[in-house]
């Protein structure tokens, strides 16, 4: 594949289906998004993979609703790693990119030579779906278990959306001739197709045990399914990662038999929604005196984002609800005060 196809399909979710098997499923690479992500921060190479599996995973879920504005994947646990949190913003028009972040934190001290997972410890697996205003937000919630994040999110849309759901994921630094080291990830994800409309009205917590593929498919599904799984599982991790194997390459290795139809590609870059007014919303909630606590010995109120590290200084007299002035520093009417 020559230099110009490799960067087409940098940082893409390809949509995909299987006819002869009714099985839909996405291809994602993720290239200068991924480097963006993990390049922000300072993270050891274990949390590194954990950020790197989060963001593949949002990437080729996000895409599967029919989403107006965001879908979030969190991970919280009592391990070394404590948290690790990403976001799928939609494209805001037609033919334009989605949008992801992702971000992580962790405990350095705690960190051994374990696998990555295992670092996380005993916690939880959190898909929210929110559709922007006068929408109530989604929530489903998976316990860590499985060995792996992507075996959580499986247990998700297993237990969730009764949709047996398959995820083979790569990521690691490569270098290609010509340009720097940094990061790639690439994946495929399988799902069998919705015989009806799911319902996002309510999330499973798992309490009552992990559900998996034979507990839903039957007969001729099952053995589709279990096909195209086998067939999933000679994939290698250079051609998940490539860039030497392009994305529609790569099913016509994996699935040739299984007739594939490609759709059109999904573009994603780096973005993030912090603002400064998005933070003084944040805050407005605090009173005089809990602005007064945040305020430091300079005067001033200081707000860093996790995602992309943007600093924010503010005035502590215009933040909170008894805010004596506005974002420019101009005195507050009490009519300007009682709108806020």
């Amino acid at each position: 594949m020559n230099t110009l196809n490799q960067i087409a399909w940098d940082d893409t979710v390809l949509p995909f289906q299987l006819d002869r098997s009714d099985i839909r499923g996405r291809v994602v690479r993720l290239d200068g998004v991924l480097d963006h992500v993990l390049s922000r921060h300072d993270y050891p190479p274990v949390v590194s993979a954990l950020v790197a599996e989060v963001a593949l995973l949002t990437a080729l879920i996000g895409p599967t609703i029919k989403l107006r504005w965001k879908l979030s994947l969190q991970v919280r646990g009592n391990g070394a790693v404590r948290t690790i949190a990403a976001d799928y913003y939609a494209p805001e028009s037609e033919g334009a990119p989605a949008r992801i972040r992702a971000w992580a934190s962790f405990d350095a001290d705690r960190l051994d030579s374990r696998a990555p997972f295992d670092q996380i410890g005993d916690g939880y697996f959190a898909i929210l779906i929110d559709q922007g205003r006068g929408s109530t937000p989604y929530q489903g919630i998976t316990p860590l278990a499985g060995g792996s994040l992507s075996a959580c999110a499986q247990t998700y849309f297993a237990q969730s959306e009764q949709l047996p759901t398959r995820f083979q994921l790569a990521s690691g630094l490569s270098k290609v001739v010509g340009r720097a080291e940094q990061w790639r990830a690439g994946g495929v994800m399988l799902q069998t197709l919705p015989a009806q409309p799911s319902d996002n009205g309510e999330g499973g917590t798992g309490e009552g045990g992990l559900i998996e593929a034979a507990d839903i498919l039957q007969g001729g599904e099952s053995e589709n399914w279990n096909r195209a799984n086998l067939l999933l599982d000679t994939v290698e991790t250079l051609e998940l990662i490539g860039p030497t194997v392009g994305p529609t390459d790569l099913l016509l290795r994996l699935f040739h038999e299984e007739t594939p139809r490609v759709y059109e590609a999904q573009r994603v870059e780096f973005g993030c929604s912090c603002t400064a007014d998005r933070v003084r919303d944040t805050l407005s909630i605090y009173s005089a005196k809990d602005i007064g606590h945040m305020t430091t010995a300079e005067g001033i109120v200081t707000a860093d984002c996790q995602f992309c590290g943007a600093h924010y200084e503010f005035d502590p007299e215009s933040l909170g609800f008894e805010a004596t002035v506005d974002a420019e520093g101009n005195p507050l009417s009490d009519s300007d005060k009682a709108a806020e």
